[in-house]
């Protein structure tokens, strides 16, 4: 079955930047925040996060059908999408369907 190369390079990017969206919260907004009494800080970054987050799902929602991505796939990128350092987990497998591709 022919995959969407473009539609799953794009799924990759996206949970990379979404990936380090929780880890500038986490480790620099938040430090900020409660070390720094900078509540701006976690506001604005948080916002971001959130509509990365957001857009991950509706990206791994749409893969479903536009890549063709397995159910269990949607799900895991989904979950790995709640879980901290679980976009680059889920990125990893995305990556070796895309070289299982470039070489069938």
């Amino acid at each position: 079955m022919k995959l969407n190369r473009t539609f799953l390079q794009l799924l990759i990017w996206f949970g990379i930047v979404e990936g380090l969206s929780t880890l500038v919260l986490f480790f620099v907004a938040m430090p900020l925040k409660y070390m720094y009494d900078m509540p701006l800080a976690v506001t604005i970054t948080g916002m971001i996060h959130g509509f990365l987050f957001l857009g991950l799902v509706a990206l791994f929602i749409a893969g479903k059908s536009v890549v063709p991505l397995s159910t269990k796939m949607v799900i895991g990128g989904i979950i790995g999408a709640i879980l901290p350092f679980g976009p680059f987990v889920v990125d990893v497998k995305l990556y070796r369907l895309l070289k299982s591709q470039e070489n069938s």
